[in-house]
């Protein structure tokens, strides 16, 4: 009788569980047998495992083999415990040594042939097993995603084979070495002629990390211009990147190790379901505005998703997380994210157009614009309307706008200004730390609770415009908020003053 304990890495959301795999040979007829919440590919894996140890030239042991993956309660997917199995019964049955299976992790889905494939999630399991201490081996595709992780001892191997080796001591695996990080230069603002009041808007929403909301008339240049917040945003700091990584490793949707750094942009199609936003599946995964965390969610045509799908924006708009619940267990997914969001004035598009072409009532307007709830509207801080441009400012000879590397400039130095003041952005201050940054002199304290009152805003948007007006000052280089910047956070809340206001 022989027993192995062999140590490896569930996934569960963005983390990764450690799971020991206990395997042990005892006396009976030959069978295997796989228990700990298997799911159908786990208990699939003894056949991998067998034709993968008998292709290796290993003899597989014709004993009752019992495999147990624990923790029992914990669910197990994937092909991600082959590796960890097969050493287990080689370990049990005296083919590998047992005491170099002690400071070791292994993943990996095994072929028939016993080559290494890779698995989702292995930079997660590179984060788990750096705060253990232990190495950890991963199939060569997943080296340079592994290899993000640092403190931790990475290495790579093709086969079964290798692995085998490096555990006897005849060769040592190579280490994974991680992909020189690569920013390939992105949309950039000086595409956009014109709109002065958007490029003013977008800057805004850059330096506080603020939500954006575009009305205007279709082609007037609303996906143009979102799809250049991205290149206004400083660079993400390695906890940030590693985290937006992370959830990339997960979703199934694979990552790449060189953009790593880059500030992910999702721009899902307006019939996404509420499910393909927030995630979920009976093997919970992220949705999109976890994939966009720490960067740019763009949502074209808001009016036009299901009411459903919008409403399940909301929790997340003000936690920065979502829950996705099931029956035995709950995963958590962070969803810190910056919404963007493009919309038409009326359902012809065109209220408001100098052409007169609109002919939709105000009551078709209204409805037009009631399919975005209030409550979602409340958490947009900026409303910006986008005008039509005219045909002069279109021409190839008509000057260019300001680069985004000079808006960057001042989009970094104004976060700076609030990292060292509150150690967040504008946008992620909470009530407590919006009324201590964002004190007003006494007029322009009266000035908001009019607009207040005029407006019928809730206390919610009055803290958005506090916060909207520190960002506007912090540009400005100015320590306390003045009338003009009040003023100017004010009219970025054009939804808010009736339905005439779209066809204004």
């Amino acid at each position: 009788m022989g027993l192995a304990l062999v140590h490896g890495r569930a996934r569960a959301g963005v983390s990764a569980p450690a799971v020991q795999v206990e395997v042990y040979l005892g006396g009976g007829l030959p069978s295997m047998s796989i228990v700990g919440l298997p799911e159908p590919a786990v208990r699939e894996a003894k056949d991998r495992v067998r034709a993968a140890i008998q292709c290796a030239q290993y003899e597989f042991p014709q004993r009752r083999i019992t495999v147990n993956l624990a923790p029992a309660d914990l669910p197990k997917h994937g092909g991600r415990f082959d590796l960890p199995i097969a050493l287990g019964i080689l370990a049990a049955s005296g083919q590998v040594p047992l005491d170099a299976l002690r400071d070791c992790e292994f993943i990996g889905e095994l072929g028939l042939t016993g080559e290494l494939r890779g698995v989702d999630g292995a930079l997660p399991a590179a984060l788990a097993a750096a705060r253990i201490g232990r190495r950890l081996v991963v199939p060569q595709a997943n080296a340079a995603e592994a290899a993000l992780a640092t403190g931790v001892d990475v290495r790579h191997a093709r086969t079964l084979l290798e692995v085998c080796a490096q555990l006897s001591g005849s060769r040592e695996l190579p280490q994974a070495i991680a992909l020189a990080a690569v920013r390939t230069p992105g949309p950039d603002m000086r595409d956009v002629r014109g709109q002065a009041h958007a490029r003013r808007a977008l800057e805004i929403a850059a330096a506080g990390g603020h939500h954006l909301l575009l009305v205007g008339p279709p082609g007037c240049g609303k996906t143009l211009l979102a799809s250049r917040l991205p290149g206004l945003l400083p660079e993400a700091s390695e906890a940030e990147a590693l985290e937006s990584a992370a959830i990339a490793s997960v979703s199934g949707r694979g990552l790449d190790p060189a953009r790593w750094r880059e500030r992910p942009f999702r721009a899902p199609h307006h019939t996404a379901s509420a499910a393909a936003l927030v995630g979920g599946g009976a093997e919970p995964r992220p949705g999109e505005i976890s994939l966009a965390h720490h960067g740019v969610l763009f949502l074209d045509e808001l009016p036009e998703w299901d009411r459903r799908a919008l409403e399940v924006l909301r929790e997340p708009l003000e936690s920065g997380s979502v829950t996705i619940s099931r029956a035995a267990r709950q995963s958590e997914f962070p969803a810190h994210f910056q919404l963007v969001a493009a919309m038409n004035p009326c359902p012809c598009g065109w209220a408001g157009d100098v052409s007169g072409r609109c002919r939709c009532s105000p009551d078709a307007i209204q409805r037009y614009r009631a399919r975005i709830s209030g409550p979602l509207l409340d958490r947009i801080d900026l409303h910006v309307d986008v005008p039509r441009l005219p045909p002069a400012q279109l021409r190839p000879d008509a000057p260019e706008g300001e680069p985004s590397a000079a808006i960057l400039a001042r989009v970094e130095a104004a976060r700076a200004v609030q990292r060292e003041r509150t150690g967040s952005t504008n946008a992620g201050l909470d009530q407590a730390a919006t009324l201590a940054a964002c004190r007003l002199r006494e007029a322009d304290q009266q000035l908001l609770e009019r607009a207040i009152e005029s407006l019928r805003l809730s206390a919610r948007s009055m803290h958005r415009i506090l916060r909207v007006a520190r960002t506007i000052a912090d540009l400005a280089g100015s320590a306390d908020i003045a009338t003009p910047h009040l003023t100017e956070a004010l009219g970025y809340r054009s939804l808010d003053r009736g339905p005439t206001a779209l066809a204004a």
